[in-house]
């Protein structure tokens, strides 16, 4: 695969975002230092964060990216619902970087050259190439990634519109292999319910959580269809918490959770958000 010689404008700053490079930079660094982190057992190997605007979710996402601050990745996978009706499953950028207010990230395309050419071997899917989409939930972690690591690093955007458990525990299996050997991060990006009133949401959410520390992937796919639970990017973090699992990780903690009627005010329709972190823990001989 080829990706075209460009760079991916940003379609969100001024909207999801301040467009203000000073002013984004404030603001990101206000959420992630204002996040009070419970003890993190283990190592860190992913996260898991909330993909509204920075004014709505940002507090949430804080927490997250707090989580990663002294980690030196040289790669970051991101995985994120695709909420356009793209027909493709699993989707990446066709450009060379992204950019934002902060500056460009690059697109690490042997990682994503690698990952097509399993997939078309293991699950017979392409991994499709799409220019100038419009997509918010993968783009809205960057500022937030940009400001806590410590190094210069590449990403690997993946959007997700499949949520067949085979083929997303495979496409984990999958990433996993791809990081071997490598420093890296994992990010799952999702929002929780959507537009429920505040009680009914944190009833959905506190199962979708309960379901996130159980560390079971499958459980996490099945909760919207059991009517228990939902979440727009429950494919992605499904998908993340398979890669991470192969990868050594065997832990799951949620460090904080909230919903948009937090900041406006208005808890008859909320979204919710959670932030978690997924962790290596070495076992204890005894």
């Amino acid at each position: 695969m080829k990706a075209v010689a460009d760079v991916r404008p940003s379609p969100i700053a001024g909207r999801w975002y301040p467009a203000d490079k000073e002013l984004l930079a404030e603001s990101v660094d206000e959420y992630i230092q204002s996040a009070v982190l419970p003890e993190i057992d283990g190592e860190v190997l992913g996260i898991v964060a909330p993909h509204a605007g920075h004014l709505y979710s940002g507090p949430i996402a804080g927490y997250a990216f707090a989580a990663l601050r002294g980690l030196k990745p040289e790669v970051v996978v991101i995985v994120s619902p695709m909420h356009y009706p793209y027909p493709q499953p699993f989707l990446t950028s066709a450009h060379a970087a992204y950019q934002t207010p902060l500056g460009i990230v690059d697109i690490d395309q042997a990682i994503i050259r690698s990952i097509q050419n399993q997939m078309a071997a293991e699950l017979d899917l392409e991994l499709t190439q799409v220019g100038n989409d419009q997509e918010h939930s993968l783009e809205i972690e960057l500022p937030f990634l940009q400001r806590v690591l410590d190094t210069r690093f590449r990403i690997v955007p993946i959007m997700v519109r499949d949520y067949n458990p085979r083929r997303i525990r495979i496409f984990g299996n999958i990433i996993a292999k791809t990081l071997l050997g490598k420093k890296y991060v994992l990010v799952a990006s999702t929002d929780l319910s959507h537009f429920y009133s505040q009680e009914q949401a944190e009833i959905f959410d506190k199962e979708f959580l309960r379901r996130l520390e159980t560390f079971d992937a499958e459980l996490v796919l099945r909760a919207e269809e059991e009517g228990k639970a939902f979440a727009c990017g429950r494919s992605a973090v499904a998908a993340v918490m398979w890669a991470a699992k192969d990868l050594g990780a065997n832990t799951m903690q949620v460090l904080h959770y909230g919903t948009s009627g937090d900041v406006t005010g208005d808890y008859s329709q909320v979204v919710g958000y959670a932030a978690a972190v997924i962790t290596r823990k070495t076992q204890e001989k005894g």
